[in-house]
């Protein structure tokens, strides 16, 4: 059983002046399929640059990012972009629904950029709507719906073109603590019963113990790695492997 996910050293240094800003500093974890993983940390601590590199959307200072057996950090910016629409779906704390689609052809616009004939993408987009409940909702504009009903389309716009691997940022930052927590569960069950894997960056310790496992990251370095004592995620691939998920701590001081 292999990774899917395999960060080595992995640094992003920003210069201001004559300083030198670790927001990343010498990173290093695994990712298995059918993990949920959250990246906890305050504001400035590193976890959204992590994202944002694994995502292929920022480029590392140094370091390996390896997915799917492909090392995104040796790709060009036009080998990312296909990278991203073959194997990864978003979700954002904001929805980014279009205001002028409704729900199901926002849930279907990412198979647009992969040229998929309209009627056959919207029947892809009604499918993921049925499978996380809002199938009702197709025909709804956003300005019609609730914030948690607008951030289940946004789901279901993830998970259309069948990813390998999600990534979420703050994907509850803007609902309230009842519908955060239906979020999360949907979050949760999708995973367990789709096999996806997810990657979830929160402030919010509650939020981030709904995941497998937390990786907690302070000024850039993971200081703690938190499992899921009722995750079968976990026992599965410590059963597998002989050994929990790598994560290289470094402990506060």
């Amino acid at each position: 059983m292999e990774p899917i996910i395999k960060v080595r050293d992995l640094y992003k240094i920003f210069k201001i002046g004559e300083n030198k800003v670790y927001a990343l500093n010498g990173v290093s974890f695994d990712v298995y399929q059918g993990e949920f993983v959250a990246i906890v940390g305050t504001s400035g601590s590193g976890k959204s640059t992590c994202l944002n590199m694994l995502a292929g959307l920022e480029a590392p200072t140094r370091g390996v990012i390896q997915i799917a057996g492909k090392r995104i950090d040796k790709m060009k910016e036009s080998e990312l972009v296909s990278f991203r629409r073959q194997n990864v779906g978003f979700i954002f704390q904001s929805y980014n629904l279009i205001a002028s689609m409704n729900a199901v052809e926002n849930v279907a616009m990412p198979l647009m950029f992969r040229g998929v004939p309209y009627e056959k993408r919207i029947q892809e987009a009604v499918k993921y709507m049925k499978l996380i409940g809002i199938g009702d909702q197709k025909d709804h504009m956003p300005n019609q719906m609730s914030g948690g009903q607008q951030q289940r389309v946004g789901i279901a716009r993830a998970l259309v073109i069948d990813p390998k691997i999600i990534f979420a940022d703050e994907p509850t930052g803007n609902l309230d603590s009842h519908t955060t927590d239906e979020v999360l569960r949907l979050l949760q069950k999708i995973v367990r019963e789709e096999h996806r894997t997810l990657i979830m960056v929160t402030h919010d310790p509650h939020i981030a113990s709904w995941a497998d496992r937390q990786l907690r990251v302070v000024d850039g370095k993971i200081v703690e790695t938190v499992m899921n004592p009722e995750s079968p995620v976990e026992k599965r691939i410590e059963e597998d492997t002989g050994k929990p998920p790598f994560a290289l701590v470094t402990p506060l001081t």
